[in-house]
């Protein structure tokens, strides 16, 4: 999470009270720009940079024209009410239109505080923080600097971890959320993780989530692989995948429910090595989160409804 707050407590027996930084954006934008190589440049690129009226207002369209690019962008003007409000990476569709409309290299979505982003070509086509962190594995390993494998979440795109095993890359699943990918990360020393949700944590770039970073990381991917954001998408295929809410009544555990057992040994014997199922409880709300991903498309739908099915029917009766 990223805050823009500028005052700094400091040692209260040297000073007795807080002190105000000065040029805290300053710094910020400084610190960014860090993160990737004095040599990088924006030069020519035009970015659309959407904000979300939320926390990166100031500093994020900075960092990008600073490094060169022609800046434009939407979600800047935030008002106490409106963050995230039908813009940012929460809803990407005013930045896909003004990529286009503006025939734009690409656009960048951050969200309200800064710590997730996701990304859109300049065909207007969305990409997600499984493709992005793709993106930011192939630059590290084409320059032998990945250090260690990768960890995504247990609703990470199969398409992701297959290739990342075909390039010999170590690939690990934590639970839903960036703390269990944080975590995982420190148990393996490994550097690069994140969530399809654009959550990416660079580790040997900062500390924890950061839209800002992270976008820099795949736009210093473009640059030294000298390929448009629409190409180096194209070089993971993304595997169909369906989540379906299934609303319950209550608590439920699917591990003491025979029918719903074996519901997923079929699923999972019908899609063998080419998919794979997930069955979860939410944490904050009465569903079963049913998720099916596979090669084929019409399979992925069936298998998921099928399991959606069985779930209603043994723990949604009145």
């Amino acid at each position: 999470m990223i805050f823009t707050c500028l005052l700094v407590c400091v040692d209260s027996s040297r000073l007795g009270k807080a002190e105000r930084v000065e040029d805290a954006a300053g710094r910020y934008i400084e610190f960014c720009k860090s993160t990737v190589p004095m040599s990088l440049t924006l030069n020519g690129l035009k970015i659309v940079v959407d904000c979300a009226h939320g926390a990166t207002y100031y500093v994020a369209p900075c960092v990008f024209e600073e490094l060169g690019a022609e800046v434009l962008t939407i979600g800047t003007s935030p008002n106490g009410i409106n963050i995230n409000k039908e813009v940012g990476s929460t809803d990407t569709r005013a930045l896909e239109a003004a990529v286009l409309e503006n025939q734009a290299d690409l656009g960048i979505a951050l969200d309200g505080d800064g710590d997730r982003v996701l990304m859109i070509d300049h065909k207007g086509e969305l990409l997600d923080g499984d493709e992005l962190l793709y993106i930011i594995a192939k630059s590290r390993i084409d320059e032998s600097n990945l250090n260690g494998g990768i960890v995504g979440t247990v609703m990470t795109n199969l398409g992701l971890e297959r290739i990342l095993i075909d390039q010999g890359v170590s690939f690990t699943r934590a639970n839903v959320g960036d703390r269990y990918v944080m975590e995982k990360l420190v148990e393996n020393d490994w550097c690069l993780g994140g969530e399809g949700s654009g959550h990416i944590i660079c580790l040997d770039r900062t500390t924890t989530g950061d839209g800002i970073v992270s976008a820099l990381q795949v736009l210093y991917a473009m640059r030294q692989m000298e390929q448009s954001l629409h190409n180096l998408k194209s070089g993971m295929q993304k595997y169909p995948q369906l989540l379906i809410n299934v609303r319950v009544q209550g608590p439920v555990d699917l591990s003491k429910s025979n029918n719903v057992q074996s519901a997923i040994e079929e699923a999972e014997t019908r899609l063998g090595n080419r998919g794979r199922v997930l069955l979860r409880p939410s944490g904050t709300e009465p569903l079963v989160r049913v998720m099916v991903e596979g090669e084929n498309e019409d399979e992925v739908t069936a298998v998921a409804e099928r399991l959606a099915q069985v779930v209603e029917k043994e723990f949604c009766s009145a």
